[in-house]
């Protein structure tokens, strides 16, 4: 038999395996995949190309399992097809503490999974950034090197999650008809019918969003198929919508919100299998079904082998290039123009704003890093995220470097997330700090997937201005700072700003944020250091006289506020030494001696940031004193603000005299 006349018990492999998954966990959400079972294994055995042997090939096609919650349908199918990570043990050990197969796919876990999913909308974002990225890296190694296709399956969570249309418009724009959408259409959700919430055309909003769409039956082979070769044959991206049956084979649940998110029951989990013909043991899958998934898991070995031929006959320094960027290093060449820039940042200590520092650094880097791929949402000129050399990515150019991802920080960030799990490419794009609130979830996800992707979030305070509280951050750095895995970090001058952008690069594990003034600041940084200050996270930028008796920390715009205290407290007779705290989350991983030296011992700890105090204890402790915001901002010009919520070297230095008595 081919595996065309296998069909339905290929797709049933993956129904039960599911399904005695969720029972034996007492946990998990058996519907998607009995309804969605049939969409994947056309999918799988027909079109994609993948090779579980070799689960990186650089050129494999991506599927992004969007709708996480059906996380078996992508741990059946991984264990099918042949994936060593994914054995029949991890699938008994489904929702287990210390197991491969979690609740919702985690990258990383398991070769296969290309995304952590779950929060939903999220994976359709991070496809489009996948297919970003091919493009990118087609119209740079050419077609020889880089040409695959990017599948999503998404249901309907995915679709009413405002994050999709963010995603879609992007993707419709950029006109990525190498990136096909299969909606998981079964009119369900965890209420009951989708009906209770929501009414949307989903194949009009498609169409008006620049997508080639079809409507097919999501249980029926022939129409899956016949949908997947016109998706191949479209010059703009594909919105597939598959009718389907949630729970698909039980006898009382189907087609119902039961069958969404708990186990069946055992009565029910018999029905389905009298009623779908699978007469076998839990986690049971015979022979000559297995064996017809694994011939399929071996489908791209050829393409697999001439891909290879191909790449081994490049030149070897573009072959040498390609392989450093999948592997996510940097070039060599990228430390010493750095040093070269502090060196002359030593001498000339320019006045800028850090945005315009970075912009400064940027040029830098962008000169020497090829793989940099820049953008904003919406607000380029504000940012300064665009240099000399990036120029803009369009939908019928690919060979620039630069992305207009409109207002949609969302979007942006989540297809930053897909662009760096692609990998080849580093993204980095911007917007105000305070709309980070919009960015968080990708954020978040960033961090637990442990990917190098980069936020310039500028205008980081109430600096900003006339644009007044709805703009103005205030809680929004002691916010990031508690997502675990992200370094945040808020340089004082171009020096630091340097230092910030080059600790974000070395980070390949690690997201980075980087708050930046809107306005003009003072060098603070007197002399070149060839050691990286800003990556021990906190260091002494200005000692004392004598025993200190005042130590002042204080991070970005507010670091020369701290120097400016200082001198009058010195002038005083007061000994006073300043801390300048970059980053926390760098300065927590140093030594425990270390972390101590830099407290110190001075009997009055003073913190000075625009923010709100939360976290500022580990320097300052429970008696030290906050200088900082205490509420939300105004509308005024910058220095008038600071005098107004007294973040002033006078406030510093009152404060200092006070604990002294």
């Amino acid at each position: 038999m081919t595996q065309v006349d296998r069909h339905a018990e290929m797709a049933n492999a993956i129904r039960f395996l599911s399904v005695d998954a969720v029972e034996n966990a007492n946990s998990g959400h058996p519907g998607l995949p009995m309804g969605a079972a049939d969409i994947v294994t056309v999918l799988f055995t027909r079109f994609m190309d993948f090779n579980p042997k070799h689960p990186h090939w650089p050129d494999r096609d991506r599927f992004v399992l969007s709708a996480g919650h059906g996380s078996m349908l992508l741990y059946s199918l991984l264990f099918l097809l042949g994936y060593e990570d994914i054995d029949l043990d991890e699938i008994k050990h489904f929702r287990q503490l210390g197991s491969r197969t979690a609740g919702h796919p985690e990258y990383g876990h398991a070769a296969g999974i290309e995304t952590t999913t779950g929060p939903l909308g999220q994976g359709l974002a991070n496809a489009v950034g996948m297919a970003i990225a091919e493009r990118k890296l087609n119209a740079e190694f050419g077609g020889d090197i880089v040409d695959h296709r990017t599948f999503c399956l998404v249901g309907d969570g995915c679709l009413m999650e405002g994050i999709s249309q963010e995603a879609i418009t992007l993707a419709g724009h950029l006109r990525l008809s190498k990136l096909t959408v299969l909606w998981d259409d079964n009119n369900i959700s965890i209420d009951g019918p989708v009906s209770l919430a929501d009414s949307t055309d989903q194949m009009a909003r498609f169409k008006a969003s620049g997508w080639n769409t079809l409507r097919i039956d999501g249980m029926k082979p022939a129409e899956i198929a016949e949908a997947l070769e016109k998706a191949e044959q479209s010059d703009r991206p594909t919105f597939i919508a598959c009718k389907t049956t949630i729970g698909y084979g039980a006898p009382t649940k189907a087609g119902t919100a039961k069958a969404h998110g708990s186990p069946l029951g055992a009565e029910e989990v018999k029905g389905a299998r009298e009623a779908l013909g699978w007469d076998y043991e839990p986690f049971t899958v015979p022979a000559e079904i297995l064996d017809a998934w694994r011939i399929a898991g071996l489908r791209s070995a050829q393409k697999y082998k001439e891909w290879e031929k191909r790449f081994a006959e490049l030149d070897p320094e573009l072959r040498g290039e390609f392989e450093r960027r999948m592997r996510g290093d940097m070039p060599t060449a990228l430390n010493d123009a750095l040093e070269a820039m502090k060196r002359i940042l030593g001498d000339e200590r320019p006045t800028m704003a850090t945005r315009k520092s970075s912009e400064a650094v940027l040029e830098v880097i962008n000169g020497v890093v090829a793989e940099t791929i820049g953008g904003s949402a919406d607000l380029t000129g504000s940012n300064n995220t665009k240099t000399s050399q990036t120029t803009d990515i369009t939908p019928d150019d690919f060979s620039g470097r630069y992305i207009h991802y409109g207002i949609r920080e969302h979007g942006m960030a989540a297809a930053m997330n897909g662009i760096a799990l692609h990998r080849g490419l580093v993204p980095y794009g911007g917007t105000f700090l305070v709309f980070s609130d919009y960015s968080r979830p990708a954020i978040r996800l960033a961090a637990l997937m442990s990917i190098r992707v980069i936020h310039v979030l500028t205008h980081d305070s109430i600096g900003l201005g006339e644009d007044g509280p709805t703009h103005q951050p205030v809680e929004h750095l002691a916010s990031l700072r508690t997502i675990p895995n992200l370094l945040v970090m808020r340089p004082a001058d171009t020096m630091e700003t340097a230092e910030c952008w080059q600790i974000a690069l070395d980070h390949p594990s690690t997201p980075s944020a980087l708050a930046l003034t809107r306005q003009n600041l003072d060098a603070v940084r007197s002399e070149y250091s060839p050691e990286n200050m800003c990556a021990l996270g906190a260091y002494e930028l200005a000692p004392a006289s004598g025993e200190a008796q005042v130590s002042v920390f204080a991070t970005g715009s507010e670091v020369a506020v701290a120097l400016e205290a200082r001198e009058e407290l010195e002038a005083e007779g007061i000994s006073t030494r300043v801390v300048s705290v970059p980053c926390f989350e760098l300065f927590a991983a140093q030594s425990a001696r270390y972390r101590t030296s830099i407290i110190g011992s001075a009997p009055v700890r003073i913190a000075v940031e625009a923010g709100v105090c939360q976290g500022w204890e580990r320097f300052i402790g429970e008696d030290g004193v906050f200088v900082g915001m205490h509420g939300f901002g105004a509308s005024g010009k910058a220095e008038d603000l600071f005098r107004h919520f007294g973040i002033t070297s006078q406030a510093v230095v009152k404060a200092a005299r006070a604990k002294l008595k």
